[in-house]
Parts: structure tokens; sequence; C-alpha cells
């Protein structure tokens, strides 16, 4: 038998095609012969065979973890969940130590199972296959149990992620029912207010820490509520910092690090504005000099998150067109006798547990408007907070 000629293939071809196939993510984890706990990310793994029980996973040949894990007597592969990938990053990125900090136990064969992983699935090695610059490494099953039946965290189009639809994801209006009372409730005042000014009001409540949703939507004459953001919007900076001002600061550096690949000076510009929201009560944002185009593709992009089927590449797409708005976040005092071109005001609603889940927004604002004049609008877009915050009612009596 022949030994056939490798076909060279393009690898930036080859990575994007088999990216639009997707894998699941699991972290095997050992104990070497001195009781040391060894743990590695892996990005493929399968089910092989029922009899004998076998499943396997693929470790590049430069892994100096699985090299070390070749002496381990068995190894336990988590299969992890679509909200681990911090875990996962955390893992990977390290060296050594790699599962300090994190919350594990031991599997039958001792070997660490982590926490609020989907299934685990303790295995001794059957045997290595070379597989050009990986190995594939089939396993014997030794015992398997599914402890948090979640979405997996699965890699596709480069990213990690659980990728549900979020028409799967149990997005329904009961969830925010809530919300949309407290905000029908005060619907006369929003209105008022949305006339008065000539602008866009609308009410927002946070559907998880990813999301908001609109509860109610005000519009003053000759204002187009298409040129508005979509009824539901991904929490990514700017968007959300009137929810996360309140949270915890692993939150709010969440919510932030939501911005990938963003200089610090642009994380400080939203630690600015977070810390602005606790002391004021409110943020603003200030247009560029094309004017209310700025917002073009901040609006696309939340009609695209709209839709719901998103793959991870659209997420990207859609994080990077928030994240790269033209529209001036920076903090700034307002002069009375100056000129401003605000871009929206944005000021927190208290509900009846204390929190800070629902948010009233001003949009589609009059320009070249003083200072004087947007205090005037801060004020009265306070009693429309106040108005909200008296008819909010408590799921209970929804």
């Amino acid at each position: 038998m022949t030994t056939p000629t490798p076909t060279p293939i393009d690898a930036q071809l080859f990575r994007e095609v088999l990216g639009h196939y997707p894998t699941g993510v699991v972290v095997v984890t050992g104990r070497d012969p001195a009781g040391d706990v060894l743990a590695m990310v892996v990005g493929t793994f399968n089910s092989v065979s029922l009899e004998p029980a076998l499943v396997s996973f693929m470790p590049m040949k430069t892994s100096r973890t699985f090299e070390a894990m070749q002496q381990c007597e068995s190894l336990c592969i988590n299969i992890v969940g679509g909200e681990q990938e911090d875990v996962v990053m955390t893992i990977a990125r390290r060296w050594e130590n790699k599962l300090d900090g994190l919350d594990w136990r031991e599997s039958p064969s001792g070997d660490p199972i982590l926490a609020d992983s989907v299934a685990w699935v303790d295995t001794r090695l059957w045997s290595t296959v070379d597989a050009g610059d990986h190995w594939i490494v089939l396993c014997e099953v030794v015992d398997l149990a599914v402890t948090n039946p979640v979405s997996p965290l699965i890699f596709f189009q480069g990213g990690y992620g659980s990728f549900v639809c979020t028409s799967l994801m149990a997005r329904m209006d009961h969830e925010i029912l809530p919300a949309i009372h407290a905000a029908h409730g005060a619907r006369p005042q929003v209105e008022a207010l949305a006339t008065r000014i000539g602008c866009e009001v609308s009410v927002l409540t946070a559907v998880s820490c990813d999301e908001m949703a609109m509860a109610l939507s005000a519009t003053g004459e000759d204002i187009d509520r298409e040129h508005g953001l979509a009824r539901r919007v991904p929490m990514v900076p700017p968007i959300g910092d009137s929810y996360v001002f309140d949270q915890s600061t692993d939150i709010q550096e969440s919510w932030i690090g939501k911005l990938r690949n963003a200089d610090d000076t642009v994380k400080q510009i939203h630690r600015e504005r977070l810390t602005f929201m606790r002391c004021h009560g409110f943020a603003m944002s200030f247009l560029p000099p094309e004017g209310d185009a700025a917002y073009g593709d901040m609006r696309d992009a939340t009609r695209r998150y709209e839709s719901g089927r998103l793959t991870p590449a659209d997420e990207r797409s859609i994080r990077e067109s928030i994240a790269n708005c033209a529209v001036d976040y920076r903090v700034r005092d307002l002069d009375d006798d100056e000129v401003y071109d605000i871009g929206s005001l944005v000021l927190p609603i208290r509900d009846p547990n204390g929190g800070y889940t629902m948010t009233l927004r001003l949009a589609q604002l009059p320009q070249r408007a003083t200072g004087s004049l947007v205090h005037e609008w801060i004020r009265q877009a306070r009693l429309v907070v106040s108005a909200l915050e008296n008819t909010t009612p408590t799921k209970e009596n929804v």
C-alpha cells in the first residue's frame, strides 16, 4: 500500500471552512504520579464507540500538559457550559496551577470536575494516534454523568459561546411584564415629555445582564420611531450603563470586557460614566458634526441583534458596530450659556426591590440646545422617573 502524498491546502482557507462546523469544547483534567492537578482546554471532542465505550479528543502535539497527562492513571473530560467561557479562557491562559481559584470537586477516579460543568466523563487512555500536528487520543469510558443540563460551550467561527438562538432562550414578554405594566402606568407622563421636548422617550428594562428590552416608546411631532434603536438591544458598552452602574465591580468589568480589543482610554470613558451615573443619576452623550447619523451603525446593529438568529461572527460584528459608534460618551460638565448637540440622556429607574432594572432614555433631541435647556430636560425627565418609580409593580402584583 502506497502512502498518499498530502495535497497542499491554504491554511487560512482550511480554518475558515472548518470554522463553520461547531466543535465541542472540553476541559481535560488529571493527576500526575506526584498527585499534582493537570488541566487543558481541548476544542475537538467526540464520541467514538459504544462497544467498547470510547471517546476521543485532539490535543496539539506541542501541548506540554498532554505530554504530562500521558503518565496519569485516569483522565476526566469536563463538558463545559455556555456560561463557562471565562473559566475556559482562564485555564487556557495559564502555564501552571491551572485550576487555582476555580471551584471543582473530585470525580470517582479522583480527577477534577469543574463546578457547573454540563457533564463529566471519567476515562482511561486507550490509545494515541498520530494525526499530523495533533494527537487523536482515544479514551475508554469508566464512569460518567450529566450534572448541569444547560447549553454547552462550543467553538464556532473562531469564537466560544453557547450560540443558542435567542428565540430558544425564553426571551418571552412575560419576563418583562412588571416593567411593561409600570411603563404603561406612566404612559401619559412619558408621552407628555416626548411632546414637550420634541424627542423620542423610551422606557427600557433589563432582561438579563446581557440584554435590555423596550417596554414603552413615545415620540414628539415629526420624530420617526424607526430612527431609534431596536426593541431588544444587547448590553454592550455604551448600552447598559444605566443598569450596571449599580451592580458589583465584577459585573461592571464583565460589561466593559465586552469591548473586545478596546484600548484602556475607551474603557476608562465607560468607567467614568458609571461613576458619573452613581453621583448624578443620569448620563448623556454628545453628537459629532454629522449629527444623529452617527447612530446609524448602532441602530442597524441593534436591529440585526433583534432578529435573534446570530452566529459568533454576527455577534462580534454587532458588538464592534455598537462599540465603534461615533457618538461621544465622555463625561462633561454643562455650561448654561454654551450650546450642545446632545445624542441621548439616560436615567436609571429604581424598582420596588431597590434595584435599578429600568431606564428612561431620551433620544433624537433638538440640536444646538443651551446648557440651561439641557438641565431643564433633565429636570423634566426626573419627574417622569419619579412617576415610573411610583407605579412600578412587583411581579407578584402583575
